[in-house]
């Protein structure tokens, strides 16, 4: 095994890399195998960890890396503040800046995402607004649907393109080392989403000359800051005795009544034919979010409850209702195909909706549920 020597270190002798992810996306497993890279293949310390709450798709899930040099031993344990890599598995995740706290000039910013580098840099980036030095972007959402694969192998394959000091062959062995044996029938999708991710990455280095207007595409990816000056006074990057909030208090506020699903859907979304609908509520029976929206009406002559639509902010893209329904009158859909959802009827009982709605969810070859069209490999979620 070839040592590694690090490129670059921070204050405590470490390489750094923070991943910011959803549920669902494989971010837990992708930074431990990043960890284990490090010992095996790269001949370093190396430590990782993740951090989330309920282990279920959608909720926020971060994932930590060090890695230190032979000599050096790892005596940090906690969250990884300021990253030499900071790789975000949703495009969604930038609507609350607060994901790029800690950035600095030296940082490698890489994003699954279709939007061109310079658009992003010009919107987050430029005028010194957050400090990087490269944006690297790419469309891992396609890429894991069109090789059968996940985003976090397609992501793994991108940061290790984007560090320089990591071989796309030793990216590929930790994989397999990790997956091969229990899981063999998704090896060739994975390791051709790896090197996909690795091969199709787009980059820019922030400098004020690399700006240009700003892509269309992005205003989907992109809000005004609305945070309330009480959550602001506590958005800063060292927390201590004289600044943290009051106990009892959570200034990034959200629940089942504000959240917005759209990010945990996995590629595919229910499209609404409503000439073909019944209206016989078995979508509304079997969904577990609320997302069908009926008002009385009239069917062919007779007072019932109406099919009016969906409401897209909380659908999780699970479709049980593509499977129940009779008439088909509720299809799967490619959800990149969508950049507006054609029948989408925000849940107007519920106290609050978003202020924002995403053009596409988080994408990934895989389905969880046997009903689905695409029948899953097994052990193809990773």
């Amino acid at each position: 095994m070839k040592e590694i020597k690090l490129p670059e270190q921070n204050e405590n002798g470490y390489y750094e890399i923070r991943i910011e992810s959803i549920g669902g996306l494989g971010a837990n497993l992708c930074g431990k195998m990043m960890g284990e890279l490090g010992i095996k293949y790269l001949g370093l310390n190396s430590a990782s960890f993740s951090s989330y709450g309920s282990e279920k798709t959608g909720t926020p899930v971060k994932a930590f890396i060090r890695y230190s040099n032979p000599e050096e031993n790892i005596r940090v344990h906690s969250p990884v503040t300021h990253p030499h890599i900071l790789c975000i598995f949703h495009e969604a995740l930038m609507q609350n800046t607060d994901i790029f706290n800690g950035c600095r000039e030296n940082t490698i910013v890489v994003i699954n995402t279709e939007v061109e580098p310079e658009s992003i840099a010009e919107h987050y980036f430029g005028h010194n607004k957050i400090p990087v030095n490269r944006i690297v972007c790419v469309p891992a959402q396609r890429i894991a649907m069109e090789t059968k694969s996940r985003i976090n192998v397609v992501m793994m394959g991108a940061m290790a393109k984007s560090m320089g000091f990591v071989s796309l062959e030793n990216i590929k062995k930790i994989c397999e080392d990790t997956l091969g044996k229990k899981y063999p029938q998704a090896m060739k999708g994975n390791l051709e989403g790896i090197q996909r991710g690795y091969e199709t990455v787009r980059e820019i280095k922030v400098t004020s000359s690399s700006f240009v207007k700003t892509d269309n595409r992005i205003r989907h990816i992109i809000r005004e800051d609305k945070t309330d000056d009480m959550s602001r006074k506590y958005m800063q990057e060292e927390q201590g005795y004289d600044n943290m909030p009051i106990g009892g208090i959570n200034p990034n506020f959200g629940n089942s009544v504000v959240n917005d699903l759209s990010p945990s859907r996995q590629g595919y979304f229910p499209l609404f034919i409503p000439e073909r609908c019944i209206h016989c509520g078995l979508c509304d029976s079997t969904c577990p979010d609320m997302v069908f929206q009926f008002e009385a009406g009239e069917y062919k002559g007779r007072e019932i409850m109406i099919n009016k639509g969906l409401d897209y902010f909380h659908c999780k893209g699970c479709l049980r209702c593509v499977s129940v329904c009779p008439t088909q009158a509720l299809v799967q859909a490619l959800e990149s195909d969508y950049d507006k959802k054609p029948w989408f009827v925000p849940n107007k009982d519920l106290i609050r909706t978003p202020d924002y709605y995403e053009k596409s969810g988080a994408d990934g070859f895989i389905t969880s549920e046997s009903y689905l069209t695409e029948k899953r490999i097994e052990g193809g979620e990773v």
